[in-house]
């Protein structure tokens, strides 16, 4: 597939229930092998961790669709002013590292892009359109271990590696990622 026809749809809490089929479905496929294999990934912790997510009035979803078919998406929310975001952090920040306002960092969640459209670009480009006309001044976002080639993607986007940080109990340790963004 060539990622050429893609056309990018964005989605806020209000619309959440027309395309909340999409996003699982999409999570089922990327995350099969890891479903199966960790309790962490099954579908319905991912549920709700999504409902959690989108419980915030600003959280944003970017879907990019090839023709009728989803190809992928990202989405994200910015971090609220007494955010546990920073508090799983195994090596702590400096408290001017980690003050939120709900308007500094936007924290992206999920980015995944189906098998069909991998190695065209897409990832970079639903990413991309997440972040344009944004507010904050960073994003941050969690990279599995397993997944190096990825942590190598991002730190091609501009992201550094800051820490490590393990969110829940059962979940693995993730590298926290941080990319300073434009101001508009």
């Amino acid at each position: 597939m060539t990622a050429s026809k893609i056309t990018f749809h964005r989605y806020g809490t209000d619309r959440l229930p027309g395309i909340r089929p999409t996003l699982v479905g999409v999570y089922a496929e990327v995350y099969e092998k890891e479903i199966g294999e960790d309790p962490f990934f099954s579908v319905d912790r991912f549920e709700g961790r999504l409902t959690g997510h989108s419980s915030r009035p600003s959280w944003e979803a970017v879907v990019a669709f090839d023709g009728g078919e989803a190809a992928g998406y990202a989405y994200a929310v910015p971090l609220p002013e007494n955010t546990g975001w920073w508090a799983h952090m195994l090596q702590p920040l400096s408290e001017a590292e980690t003050a939120e306002d709900g308007a500094r960092t936007l924290a992206l969640f999920e980015i995944m892009v189906r098998a069909p459209w991998r190695g065209t670009g897409l990832a970079r480009r639903i990413h991309e359109e997440l972040l344009s006309g944004r507010t904050e001044e960073r994003v941050t976002l969690l990279v599995e271990p397993g997944h190096p080639k990825v942590k190598t993607l991002y730190e091609k986007w501009g992201y550094e590696h800051i820490g490590d940080q393990q969110p829940f109990p059962d979940a693995p340790v993730y590298a926290t990622m941080l990319r300073r963004l434009a101001t508009v």
